[in-house]
């Protein structure tokens, strides 16, 4: 699903930093833990997300947790062009430990690339690695919570850029942006865009709600982000999930 860059610029612009809540005209409003398990099925309780700085080099945990090392490692940084070059086709009768290798790379590219993106967007932090180094462990993280957290220092963030920058309003915006959008389409339809195309209907009882609007395209049009502020700047009410 493709971000609707409008609806999203609309929503960062009336973030208070100060109250973690977007301001619009009836009230207050945010994203809870509720709406994440809700819409996107991530856990909510459990192990803390936490990652301490390791004492052992970067290179060395690429060789033991992955197998391999890339020539461009930096600051325990790596490039998801080269998760995706090394680890895109599991070889025919692979061991378990390379089976193991090429789930963490999938892991590190999940958590790197979509839960919890890295500014840059073409690198990916190798400390999430360390959270799937022992797979017992690795189930019982809150990872619904880490997002959302996530998600609202970011939002703190750019909100701050745009007001000491001339940058482009949220431009700069990283964290699982489809989260915030999935959140306005549920709390307010008729934000839905009327041209959303999707290839098959989906029947909300054997899905999460958010998965209703895949693999939805929405289009965009030059007076979009005047129309989102139109209608934020009206918004009498809000749809509450019972």
């Amino acid at each position: 699903m493709n971000v609707d860059a409008s609806c999203i610029t609309t929503l960062v612009e009336r973030w208070r930093p100060e109250m973690s809540t977007f301001h619009l005209p009836f009230g207050e409003v945010m994203i809870t833990l509720e709406d994440v398990v809700t819409l996107i099925g991530l856990a909510i309780d459990g192990d803390v997300v936490v990652v301490d700085i390791p004492d052992e080099e970067w290179s060395n945990i690429c060789m033991r947790l992955l197998g391999w090392v890339p020539d461009d490692l930096s600051s325990g940084v790596v490039r998801i062009g080269w998760l995706r070059d090394e680890f895109s086709h599991l070889p025919t009768n692979a061991s378990q430990e390379t089976t193991e290798q090429f789930a963490r790379a999938y892991a590190l590219s999940l958590m790197g690339v979509v839960l919890f993106p890295y500014q840059s967007r073409a690198t990916v932090q190798l400390q999430y690695l360390l959270l799937v180094e022992d797979w017992q462990r690795a189930g019982p993280y809150a990872r619904g919570a880490a997002v959302l957290a996530y998600l609202y220092r970011e939002m703190v963030r750019s909100v701050l850029h745009i007001t000491h920058s001339s940058s482009s309003l949220g431009g700069d915006l990283v964290g699982w942006i489809l989260l915030l959008q999935l959140w306005a389409w549920d709390r307010f339809p008729y934000l839905i865009p009327r041209h959303a195309e999707r290839k098959a209907q989906i029947t909300e009882d054997a899905f999460l709600p958010g998965v209703r609007w895949l693999p939805a395209k929405t289009r965009q049009y030059s007076d979009q982000l005047f129309l989102y502020k139109l209608w934020f700047d009206e918004m009498e009410t809000m749809v509450v999930s019972i």
